[in-house]
């Protein structure tokens, strides 16, 4: 996966000024992702699992890990898990997800992934070399039944990281094609924000 080590993408930039149609009223809501309390597993074992969890109002997260790499996505998914999305390095993502809403109606997610680089002296996974990612990911709806990650903005290297991952949100999330458009890093990148799986 190509990273780009400058303020914007070409991509996000021709977006920002070609798709002014969710410029209306955009707003954030939040949600929590407790995986013990709110995740309902119908397929796991030693390795991982499967599980469809509490999302924000009626629309549902879907949640997956496996060989200690974890996988969201998230609303009305026709078939959840199909074309896995994570990262090569071992990771898990935050609790907290931010929900991108134009009218009220969610079109986009914003969560906070750790990656879990080793530490090449040790082998072991260390907190100086871990990795913190925003991904930013569609919402499926009835029109439109799946979920993919359509950015990412590497939070080490970007003081405005949070304020990118809006505007990759609200730029591209709306009409990016899942299984035909590509998702790229938005921002600075530095050695440890990961490779793309």
């Amino acid at each position: 996966m190509q990273k780009f080590p400058i303020f914007l993408s070409i991509a996000l930039v021709a977006a920002m000024f070609s798709l002014p149609s969710l410029a209306g009223n955009i707003t954030s809501a939040y949600s929590d992702l407790n995986i013990d309390r709110d995740c309902k597993f119908y397929l796991s074992d030693r390795n991982g699992g499967q599980a469809k969890c509490t999302g924000y109002k009626d629309l549902p997260v879907y949640f997956a890990e496996g060989d200690l790499r974890q996988m969201v996505q998230f609303g009305i998914v026709e078939q959840p898990f199909e074309n896995w999305q994570s990262f090569a390095q071992f990771n898990r993502v935050h609790k907290v997800i931010e929900w991108r809403l134009n009218n009220g109606r969610p079109f986009a997610t914003i969560l906070r992934w750790f990656i879990e680089n080793a530490d090449p002296k040790t082998g072991a996974p260390s907190k100086a070399y871990e990795g913190q990612i925003l991904v930013i990911s569609t919402v499926g709806t009835t029109n439109n039944p799946d979920s993919c990650m359509v950015g990412y903005v590497d939070v080490r290297a970007n003081k405005n990281a949070n304020k990118l991952a809006r505007e990759v949100a609200d730029s591209l999330a709306a009409s990016f094609q899942c299984g035909k458009d590509q998702a790229n890093y938005h921002g600075k990148t530095r050695k440890y924000a990961g490779d793309i799986n």
